[in-house]
C-alpha cells in the first residue's frame, strides 16, 4: 500500500513539475507585439525611417522574440495610440519622430507605458514633444542641437548591457551626434557617453564635457531605452548598431535582463 502512495505521489509530483516548465517555457517563447511609430509634424528623417521600419521588422524576426505593427500618419496616431489601440501591444518604438504627435490622450499614453509596457526611443525621440514637460521626463533627454556629422569614440559605461556588451569597452561611430539641453546622469542609467563635445566643426568641439549618448530607466512599472544614434542609413545598416537596438528592445520588453 506504501509503495502505490509513493508511486501515485512520484507521479503527481513529475506532473506538477512538467506542467510548471510548460508554462515558463511558454512565457518564455511567447512573442511581445510592438508598435513602431514614424510619423512626423517637425523635420522628417526620411532616409533613415525608410531605412529603418524594416530593419525592426527583421530583427524581431531573426530573433523570434517579437512582432511588429506600424504607425506611419496622423489616422494611424489617433487609432493606434488611443487608450483603446494600446491593448494590442506590449511597447512602443519612436523611430526618428518629431514634433507633437497627436496623441489622443498623451497622459494616458504615459500612464500605460508607466503600466509596465515598453518605450524604446531612437534618434529623435528627444526631438519630440518639446511643449510636454511629462513626455521629456519619460524619456529623459531633450534634443538641442548638432553639427556636422562625424565620427566619435564612445564609452561602454555597462559592460553587461545587452545593447551595449558586445562593443564594450569603446564603439567609433560615425554618425550625426545630438548635443541634449541638459545632462540627466543621475535620473537614468546611463549606457553609452562622451567625455568631450563631439568633433562636429562647432566652437565647442572637443572640449572636455558628459554628453549622453544612450541610457535606460524604469518607468513606473515600465522601461525606457533611447539612444541618440541612428541619423545615418549606413549607421542603421550596421549590425553592430542593429545588435545595439535589438538588446536594448529586448530590454525594455522584458526579454533581456
Amino acid at each position: 500500500m506504501k509503495l502505490w502512495i509513493g508511486l501515485i505521489a512520484a507521479v503527481l509530483c513529475g506532473c506538477a513539475v512538467y506542467s510548471n516548465r510548460n508554462e515558463v517555457e511558454s512565457m518564455q517563447t511567447k512573442k511581445k507585439h510592438l508598435l513602431v511609430v514614424t510619423h512626423t509634424t517637425g523635420f522628417r528623417h526620411s532616409d533613415s525611417i525608410e531605412a529603418g521600419e524594416p530593419i525592426i521588422k527583421q530583427l524581431g524576426d531573426k530573433s523570434d522574440t517579437f512582432t511588429v505593427d506600424y504607425c506611419r500618419n496622423a489616422d494611424d496616431v489617433a487609432s493606434k495610440l488611443s487608450v483603446e489601440g494600446l491593448k494590442a501591444y506590449d511597447g512602443v518604438l519612436f523611430l526618428n519622430t518629431t514634433g507633437d504627435l497627436g496623441i489622443p490622450d498623451l497622459k494616458a499614453f504615459l500612464a500605460w507605458i508607466q503600466s509596465g509596457k515598453a518605450f524604446i526611443g531612437i534618434h529623435a525621440a528627444s526631438d519630440t514633444y518639446h511643449n510636454s514637460p511629462e513626455y521629456l521626463d519619460m524619456v529623459a533627454g531633450e534634443f538641442k542641437t548638432h553639427g556636422q556629422q562625424c565620427e566619435v569614440e564612445i564609452i561602454v559605461e555597462d559592460p553587461n548591457h545587452p545593447a551595449v556588451k558586445h562593443v564594450f569597452p569603446r564603439w567609433k561611430i560615425f554618425d550625426e551626434i545630438y548635443v541634449l539641453k541638459q545632462n540627466n546622469r543621475e535620473k537614468v542609467h546611463v549606457l553609452l557617453s562622451l567625455d568631450k563635445y563631439p568633433n562636429d566643426g562647432s566652437p565647442d568641439a572637443n572640449k572636455a564635457g558628459d554628453h549622453l549618448l544612450a541610457w535606460c530607466k524604469p518607468y513606473g512599472k515600465g522601461k525606457v531605452f533611447y539612444t541618440a544614434l541612428g541619423h545615418r542609413v549606413d549607421v542603421w545598416k550596421n549590425p553592430v548598431y542593429q545588435q545595439h537596438l535589438l538588446g536594448g528592445i529586448q530590454w525594455a520588453l522584458g526579454l533581456e535582463k
